[in-house]
């Protein structure tokens, strides 16, 4: 890769990059938490909750120490919930292994739960001054328009990733500034490519097709739950907690059926999911319920599902 790439993406950053909190630091603990948050999950609804995290849990000791429960309650409203199952228990590893300390080294990185090669090269080299590449989605995707390659796989990209960090000169700015112009000019809907800094470099500029580019997507499949509502003035409402596994894994819910086909009433909230269509009909009950469960007078405590949320405020709007 040349220099004059290199440099005119490095100015281009130092004059355009957005200001986020997570990059006014080289704390491996922010910087582990925001990454992970980061994953499927937009900028925007992550900046919303970053600096609430920390304010309940502000240190590893404490995230280690704390619930399944309470982490799953902040996590609430950022979706993909297996991701804060396993900062937890990486957290719970971090303080049994590492005395409380981020590792530095890479493989203790990537030996920790729910943690990649991507993250792992992000948290290495913004932390610990590694040459450690990227490999996120929007770097993948400035790699294939650069080099004239839309359907490279993983195993293409990782060399050119790593040759780009080579002759960045500037390790974690590099990957930033890769990060940010996939995130802000070369992105998947639309490719920028006037206002790109490296357009004089890149075997795909003014020519790119964004219709070749997208992949076959995993089908979304129907599914339909009944929800049973059991409400009582004085105790507030019946949850049951979900299983460890399957959707809306460990979080708190009206106990829910899964009817075999449609019925022949609207649903009263349809909720989607990345491979999941979620049509909910709520049952009132008037019995006591059964099975394990609490009655919770709020909802303050409980990690609800976002599609829950959105049924009992639509339902308590009827």
């Amino acid at each position: 890769m040349s220099f004059a790439r290199c440099k005119a993406l490095l100015d281009w950053y130092g004059l355009n990059a957005r200001r986020l909190p997570w990059r006014d630091t080289d704390a491996p603990y922010a910087i582990w938490i925001s990454e992970i948050m980061l994953q499927q999950t937009q900028v925007k609804t992550v900046l919303v909750r970053y600096a609430d995290w920390f304010e309940r849990f502000p240190s590893i000791e404490a995230l280690a120490a704390a619930s399944l429960d309470d982490v799953l309650k902040a996590w609430e409203g950022l979706g993909y919930y297996r991701r804060a199952r396993f900062i937890h228990q990486a957290a719970g590893l971090i303080v049994e292994q590492h005395r409380g300390i981020f590792p530095s080294n890479f493989d203790a990185i990537m030996a920790l739960p729910g943690i990649g090669l991507s993250t792992a090269g992000a948290i290495a080299s913004f932390c610990f001054a590694a040459n450690t590449p990227v490999l996120d989605a929007n770097v993948k995707r400035v790699l294939r328009r650069w080099h004239g390659m839309p359907e490279a796989a993983d195993n293409v990209l990782w060399p050119l990733a790593q040759q780009a960090i080579d002759s960045s000169a500037a390790i974690a700015i590099w990957n930033q500034s890769m990060m940010e112009l996939g995130a802000t000019l070369c992105t998947a809907k639309s490719a920028n490519c006037g206002d790109c800094p490296v357009n004089v470099y890149c075997d795909s500029a003014f020519r790119v097709e964004i219709a070749k580019e997208s992949r076959k997507k995993t089908a979304v499949r129907d599914v339909h739950w009944q929800v049973h509502l059991h409400r009582d003035r004085c105790k507030g409402i019946w949850l049951s907690q979900r299983p460890v596994s399957g959707i809306w894994a460990g979080l708190w819910t009206p106990p829910i059926t899964e009817l075999a086909q449609a019925p022949a009433c609207q649903p009263d909230h349809i909720h989607l999911l990345t491979h999941r269509r979620l049509h909910l009909y709520v049952q009132h009950q008037t019995k006591q319920p059964s099975g394990a469960g609490i009655w919770v007078s709020s909802l303050e405590k409980h990690a609800l599902p976002t599609g829950i949320h959105r049924l009992l405020a639509l339902v308590s709007h009827k």
